[in-house]
């Protein structure tokens, strides 16, 4: 069951990274992340209402705000280093967030073993190689590099808290409901704050309805991989269901491969293979 959860956890972020990737290099990313978490909004509050989920308020619900807060602020960073870089190298780096639950376990007294000493080390030398060759008017910036970072040690907090936010299935439908309310509040204030800045926050041939169904759909499915990692982190070993959750920077590649015919220099494929490596290794550790 653990496998399987935290599989389709994988398939659910690869899909909802290649879909906002795409979707940002035709609309403002900060627009992108408040009209898809608002289609999620509108979703989990129909399955909180059904199920009486509202049953299961409970002060760890502000493990949830936090979550909500920080989600945005990952989510506009790496929709906009998607949309300035190959998938086939953010993805990968992106999927270092995974060291925040390492980092975690730290401070509450762990230390790292053998696996995980090496895992930091492959995937330091991971993100080096990634953007190294190409920093200086390639593909890849350093802006990217820096973007994705800033994604990944996100993701990573949105993960250790949404974790720790419920404990049964109903709880899950509204701590994912707050986290999701909070994001678009969040959202939708920063992006006030960016229009009355003078930036655009729409297209140039307004707002795209034709969209609409994407951008719903990288809602939803980003919220269904909260929810399927959360399941499966708590009906077995959180390290497995890590490692294969972690692999959906693969998705993400094949499907900017299969669709579109994105190719990866050398160096750029070894390094965002090591960032994998690495993260494979601090979850595994």
């Amino acid at each position: 069951m653990t496998a399987l959860f935290a599989l389709a956890t994988s398939l659910l972020w690869g899909m909802a990274d290649f879909g906002g990737g795409v979707l940002t290099r035709r609309t403002p990313a900060l627009t992108v992340v408040v009209v898809s978490q608002s289609v999620a909004v509108v979703v989990l509050g129909a399955i909180v209402a059904a199920t009486g989920a509202w049953s299961e308020t409970s002060p760890h619900l502000w493990f949830a705000v936090a979550a909500g807060l920080v989600g945005p602020v990952a989510m506009l960073a790496f929709y906009k280093a998607l949309a300035l870089g190959p998938m086939g190298v953010v993805s990968p780096l992106g999927s270092l967030g995974v060291a925040v639950p390492v980092g975690v376990g730290l401070v509450l007294g762990e230390r790292p073993g053998p696996a995980q000493f090496a895992g930091i080390l492959v995937a330091v030398a991971g993100v080096v190689l990634a953007g190294g060759p190409q920093l200086r008017g390639a593909p890849v910036q350093r802006r990217t590099v820096a973007l994705t970072l800033v994604a990944a040690f996100g993701f990573g907090a949105v993960m250790a808290l949404i974790a720790e936010a419920s404990t049964t299935l109903t709880g899950l439908f509204l701590a994912l409901f707050v986290q999701r309310v909070t994001n678009v509040t969040a959202g939708g204030l920063a992006l006030w704050a960016s229009v009355r800045r003078g930036a655009v926050a729409l297209p140039p041939g307004g707002f795209p309805w034709a969209a609409l169904p994407a951008l719903g759909f990288v809602g939803l499915a980003d919220v269904a991989a909260n929810g399927t990692y959360s399941v499966a982190a708590q009906h077995g070993p959180v390290t497995v269901a890590a490692v294969l959750a972690s692999l959906y920077p693969v998705v993400t590649a094949l499907a900017a491969r299969g669709f579109l015919s994105e190719r990866l220099r050398a160096v750029q494929a070894a390094g965002a293979g090591l960032a994998l490596v690495g993260t494979l290794l601090l979850a595994t550790g």
